[in-house]
């Protein structure tokens, strides 16, 4: 796998792990797992199902891609990582009355369930392009600001003997749980990405938010095509 493959298919395949928990209120599962512990069970599970899936994906696509969110669904917040995706234009909320809030409140909760539709299967279809790959998580490095701020490196090995890194940026919650907060492939930071795309294509719609998530799946696509033909 070259490294256009490679970046290609994990921006399209960790996307869904970006930013997940971007949002500070996140109400997370107990577990005593560390941040490495954590990134290295989900990175476990999943990558299992994309080995079972080779199986049955050509018959059974829904299956698989159930599947990949039953795993993921511990560790996203939907609703929290539409918020923070949105950035500005909701927190833009606060100035409304309670009939605009509970307008804003409305588009941000179906945002995120086109989020949720939309990342779920490109992440399912990206780790495909890669399920073979071997990946180890090399240390976690705390954070000089704070315990409860760490960041898990993980190097992942690809064809011709690349080695690409990932960085998974981890925040620990109330209830000693680790959650991912954001992440970066290579130099790639997939936190900014989100919130900079909302952001162009709220301003190109006039701020019309309706109208971005109505396109925003189909826009993704549309652009990783694009980086695929580059």
């Amino acid at each position: 796998m070259n490294r256009k493959t490679f970046l290609l298919a994990v921006l399209l395949g960790c996307l869904s792990m970006a930013t997940a928990t971007l949002a500070q209120n996140l109400e997370a599962p107990r577990s005593a797992a560390g941040p490495a512990e954590v990134i290295t069970d989900v990175t476990q599970r999943v990558m299992e199902l994309v080995a079972e899936a080779n199986t049955y994906f050509d018959q059974d696509p829904d299956r698989y891609f159930e599947a990949i969110d039953q795993v993921l669904a511990d560790l996203v917040d939907w609703r929290g990582f539409a918020t923070a995706v949105m950035g500005d234009y909701y927190s833009r909320g606060r100035s409304l009355d309670a009939a605009g809030q509970a307008a804003l409140k409305a588009q941000r909760d179906r945002f995120a369930v086109t989020l949720r539709e939309g990342l779920i299967r490109s992440y399912a279809k990206g780790l495909l392009a890669f399920g073979g790959a071997n990946m180890e998580v090399k240390g976690v490095e705390a954070s000089p600001q704070s315990a409860r701020i760490a960041s898990v490196t993980q190097l992942v090995y690809g064809e011709a003997d690349r080695v690409y890194t990932i960085r998974y940026q981890m925040g620990q919650y109330k209830d000693g749980s680790w959650r991912l907060r954001n992440l970066i492939i290579e130099t790639i930071n997939l936190g900014e990405i989100y919130r900079n795309q909302f952001a162009a294509l709220a301003s190109a719609a006039n701020d019309d938010l309706d109208r971005v998530i109505d396109d925003w799946n189909a826009t993704i696509a549309e652009q990783a095509e694009e980086m695929a033909r580059d």
